[in-house]
């Protein structure tokens, strides 16, 4: 375990603003906890205990172990019951739920992951698509961790596609029971947490089949052992031993011979079977239907957003602080250099750093959204409509951030990065999965790109031909109007002057925005032109929808990245005027923004956004932000709130500042005293003379 006391100094104290401005840590901290900050603190205080921590020292069965344990302290703390209703000892706070829940991450992402897989899925499955009856007889254990549970849902032979699932579920009206059954290998669910070994029973994804009609997906409760321990007849586990990451926990297949569980295990809030086999259920269009159930359990989504974007603060925290002491290569004063003071090294931490910023504000946007929607405030189909989309926005973008900041942190520290008491390759290789859990990323943009899809086409709903018309001569126009270079020729005359000037003043929020919410609006544009030519064709439709799945998936990144820039915005324009804070994180903004700009430079000049000369300096104006922001980058990573017992990393704890100056004391007594060495080179330089 890592001395968290060995830290002898905090990030803020060996900052280098030197006496110039510096931000409001305490007040940035409160802006990033978001609404429900006292809930973060309280979680995080909570995982300062080291009982709650990952012991590097244990093997895959041992961290199983110490992980169940871990969760039995999470009730006794009643650290997990939020969500869960007030009769049954919860508070029914879903935000503050998901805010203490994605916390977990940061004493173990095992941890983290088990415990959303017994209460954030199998005990929210329980809760919101079944009943009062099904509440009573199973939530209370489900909370209480006396039913360890598992969540059957993907399949090895469908995984994301859950609508197509084989598992089949069907009713016998004479026993007044459902028959579960895996009529295929592929049919075996795969990958559930809980299954491998310590799940006594699980809710089970199957299509509900009843007087010979299948009324699709609904989601049923399995017990899987008996009193004694054993698993039931018909019940066949595997356990899926070692993975790339996330080892504390019990992965596993299930896989059903015809098991039967009473009528009354069906989760029926939603679709219910009579004693006679008749089917019923308040949402007629089974689409809908399924899209409705498998809607009420978004809140994983939610929470993977929230644990991979504050995984990304802790990776730089670990490796900007790191980077702050570490020296490297004389100087031109003849001094070593500190790392962050290279330019390339900034250009590698901090447009990470705004990224990470801009996606935790967009984080607390979105739950706001899902606990409006599950409290019953807002909730309204369209209001769960938007809350899916935003989570398949979302979700995807956070976690392959996650991944990417975690490797460069990495790479950012040497061979200290590598070692796994820094914890950077342990997190990675944790949150790996993290871009596959809830749907793989792709396939949750192709669901925004399809809603945006739909959103265009509504402006044309019942328009006559006229309407049409002018939507196609202003579409003429506009492409006529960028492409012809007009706006690009009067930015050229503009640039004329000072170039970078222009670029400051020209790439400010209100510029910023325009060219991110074009682009989005151009490209969903052309996919629809290009997808109109099919008309009722299905054939042709399929063969467009494919050729254009790239831009589909691209327009859809695009949409998620405009709406953490207008969160980071909002968060910004919270801030009073006038003080320093809101000036470094509007500079934090820009870097955000224009680097999402530089990234799709060749869009812009091929669509006539912008001009080549404006174009040309676009990476530079962001080494100069970078270079603005170098002294205050430790106050901005100090501005997460992590605390030493959260960190555990022995390269960020001032162990290294404590390395470097040793050194620089040893060299400067040395040359004190005289008996310092002469270089052959200053020997021979000398000689020259």
């Amino acid at each position: 375990m890592v001395d968290v006391a060995a830290r002898t100094s905090t990030p803020s104290e060996v900052s280098a603003a030197d006496g110039a401005t510096r931000i409001d840590v305490a007040r940035v901290t409160d802006l990033l906890f978001g609404t429900w900050a006292d809930t973060r603190r309280t979680a995080r205080e909570m995982i300062k205990d080291s009982a709650f921590w990952r012991d590097d020292s244990l093997g895959k069965d041992e961290h199983r172990e110490r992980v169940l344990s871990q969760m039995h302290l999470l009730v006794e703390k009643k650290a997990v019951h939020r969500a869960f209703p007030k009769e049954f000892g919860g508070e029914e706070t879903n935000g503050a739920n998901i805010t203490a829940f994605e916390e977990l991450f940061a004493a173990d992402p095992s941890l983290q992951i088990k415990a959303g897989v017994q209460w954030g899925l199998f005990g929210s499955a329980i809760h919101q698509l079944g009943t009062a009856e099904h509440h009573r007889k199973w939530l209370p254990g489900a909370m209480d961790l006396s039913i360890p549970g598992a969540f059957a849902m993907t399949e090895i032979g469908h995984g994301s596609d859950v609508a197509s699932a084989g598992t089949t579920a069907t009713y016998d009206p004479e026993a007044e029971e459902f028959v579960i059954n895996t009529p295929f290998r592929a049919a075996t669910k795969e990958y559930l947490g809980n299954a491998a070994v310590h799940g006594i029973a699980a809710t089970v994804f199957a299509q509900l089949i009843t007087n010979g009609v299948s009324h699709g997906v609904h989601c049923f409760y399995v017990p899987l052992r008996g009193e004694d321990g054993n698993d039931l007849p018909g019940i066949t586990r595997e356990d899926d031993g070692l993975k790339g990451g996330l080892n504390g926990i019990d992965n596993g297949r299930l896989s059903f011979d015809h098991v039967r569980v009473p009528r009354t295990n069906l989760l029926n809030k939603y679709g219910d079977v009579a004693v006679d086999g008749s089917y019923t259920s308040p949402i007629d269009s089974p689409g809908r239907r399924f899209f409705t159930m498998l809607g009420t359990l978004v809140q994983g989504r939610v929470s993977l957003d929230g644990a991979a974007s504050w995984a990304s603060a802790l990776g730089l925290h670990i490796a900007i602080t790191y980077a702050t002491e570490r020296r490297q290569f004389d100087g031109a004063d003849g001094q070593e250099v500190v790392l962050l003071d290279y330019g390339k090294h900034q250009r590698r931490l901090l447009p990470r750093l705004a990224t990470t910023y801009a996606q935790i504000f967009a984080h607390d946007e979105f739950l706001q959204k899902f606990d409006g929607v599950f409290s019953g405030r807002t909730d309204t189909p369209d209001d769960r409509e938007d809350l899916e989309t935003l989570a398949a926005a979302l979700k995807p973008l956070s976690t392959w951030h996650a991944l990417d900041t975690l490797q460069e942190a990495r790479e950012a520290c040497g061979g200290a990065g590598y070692m796994f008491e820094n914890r950077l390759v342990g997190l990675r290789a944790d949150f790996d999965v993290y871009a596959t859990f809830e749907g793989d990323n792709n396939i949750l943009l192709q669901l925004v790109g399809k809603r945006l899809l739909t959103d265009f086409a509504k402006q044309f709903k019942d328009k006559d031909a006229k309407a049409l018309a002018a939507f196609a001569l202003g579409q003429t126009a506009g492409k006529a109007f960028h492409g012809a270079g007009l706006r690009r020729f009067g930015q050229t005359v503009a640039d004329f002057g000072s170039t970078a000037r222009s670029v400051e003043n020209g790439l400010r929020a209100e510029q910023q925005h325009e060219l991110l919410a074009d682009r989005v609006q151009q490209m969903v544009a052309d996919i629809a032109g290009n997808l109109r030519h099919a008309g009722k064709d299905k054939v042709l439709g399929e063969k467009l929808f494919n050729e254009n799945q790239a831009d589909l998936i691209e327009v859809a990144r695009a949409h998620g990245e405009l709406l953490q820039w207008e969160a980071f915005t909002d968060a910004v324009n919270s801030i009073p005027e006038g003080g320093d804070t809101k000036k470094v994180l509007t500079w934090l903004r820009d870097l955000f923004g224009l680097q999402l700009i530089e990234k799709h430079l060749a869009w812009h000049i091929i669509n006539g956004r912008l001009s080549t000369q404006r174009a040309a300096v676009v990476s530079s104006y962001i080494d100069r932000l970078c270079l603005r922001l170098r002294p205050h980058a430790l106050d901005l990573v100090n501005a997460f709130g992590y605390e030493p017992e959260h960190v555990r990393a022995p390269l960020a704890s001032g162990i290294e500042q404590q390395r470097q100056d040793e050194a620089r004391a040893y060299y400067a007594a040395l040359a004190a005293s005289g008996e310092a060495p002469i270089s052959e080179k200053a020997l021979k330089k000398a000689a020259k003379k």
